[in-house]
């Protein structure tokens, strides 16, 4: 459980400030190669570096394939590890940032400002805006945030499942969307034109509303199988959120 001392805190300008400093941060916007990518997560993530797997001698002289740290045609056990090693970085990068962004206030900011819009759309508080932002740009990143927030108890085990269920509707959704999806609306017919009609942010918009859909859809079916949410947990969170 966190410290009722800190949940009480004031929140003031820092708080604010350091709240906006992580949207920025987790959001993705400063993604770029340019100097301000240092204020960017993935950016700073950075990435593995290849390892050749294979030489081979052509007519055109000798030519090497690389693959990734995990190397090539691994599976079972052995390769499930390696994928979990992978992991370990961006785990760790995000929770020390999140620990960082928390002394400065960043949590309980955006616990007063984001509990009023996220507890009628979904239910849960507003300290878990930053995992949900993170979500967006990084699954293991949100993923790990989000277990640091029931251990925390700043979530109950059904606001857990619940955020659960948004992330894991198109999970990473910005980032997978302009890597992959994007590619589609480039794509035109014989006659030249687009293939796809709609718009890229029309895209995004039915990405973000139907994470938001199934997470009510989990609500209804939480509801049915296990009833409504007990009165302890909601006294709890309320507590947490008038202090």
């Amino acid at each position: 459980m966190s410290n009722p001392a800190e949940q009480g805190r004031k929140v003031t300008i820092g708080s604010y400030l350091a709240l906006a400093f992580a949207v920025v941060f987790f959001s993705g916007l400063l993604q770029s190669n340019e100097w301000y990518g240092v204020f960017d997560f993935t950016t700073l993530n950075g990435s593995f570096g290849n390892v050749v797997y294979s030489v081979n001698e052509t007519a055109d002289g000798i030519q090497t394939a690389a693959t990734s740290m995990r190397g090539k045609g691994g599976s079972g056990a052995r390769d499930g590890f390696l994928f979990a090693l992978t992991l370990i970085p961006t785990v760790m990068f995000a929770l020390g940032m999140i620990n960082v962004l928390e002394h400065y206030g960043a949590l309980d900011a955006a616990r007063k400002l984001l509990t009023p819009l996220l507890r009628p759309l979904m239910g849960i508080p507003g300290n878990s805006g930053l995992a949900l932002i993170a979500s967006l740009q990084s699954t293991d990143a949100g993923a790990a945030m989000t277990r640091q927030l029931r251990d925390e108890g700043h979530l109950t085990k059904r606001e857990t499942d619940v955020f659960t269920m948004f992330q894991f509707s198109a999970g990473a959704a910005i980032v997978n969307f302009f890597s992959s999806g994007a590619v589609l609306f480039t794509l035109t017919l014989a006659d030249g034109t687009p293939a796809v009609t709609s718009s890229i942010g029309l895209a995004v918009a039915i990405m973000f509303i139907f994470k938001f859909v199934g997470a009510n859809l989990f609500r209804i079916y939480l509801n049915i199988t296990e009833g409504k949410e007990d009165k302890s947990d909601k006294k709890a969170n309320l507590t947490e959120e008038t202090a």
